[in-house]
């Protein structure tokens, strides 16, 4: 079985240093698209919690709005370095 590990090993490190598993752009392209789930995860839950919060105290939603709105800052920072580099 061991005997097994060293030449796959040998093929996985040179087919590695030939060429990148990704391009730089679909790297780009999938460090946005998961700060974008991400940030519609934490969502899903602060939404609901605001609306209840907001249903019963009407003087909450600027509060509930900016809990909201905060997980999309993940995605524009996400944008911001992706051009940036």
């Amino acid at each position: 079985m061991i005997e097994a590990i060293e030449p796959l090993m040998t093929a996985l490190q040179s087919e590695a240093a030939s060429s990148p598993a990704i391009t730089a752009d679909a790297a780009a392209a999938l460090s946005v698209g998961i700060a974008a789930f991400a940030a519609g995860y934490a969502e899903r839950g602060i939404g609901s919690a605001a609306m209840g919060a907001i249903a019963e105290d009407e003087d909450l939603f600027v509060n509930g709005l900016v809990l909201t709105v905060l997980p999309e800052t993940l995605v524009i920072l996400a944008l911001v370095v992706v051009f940036a580099a």
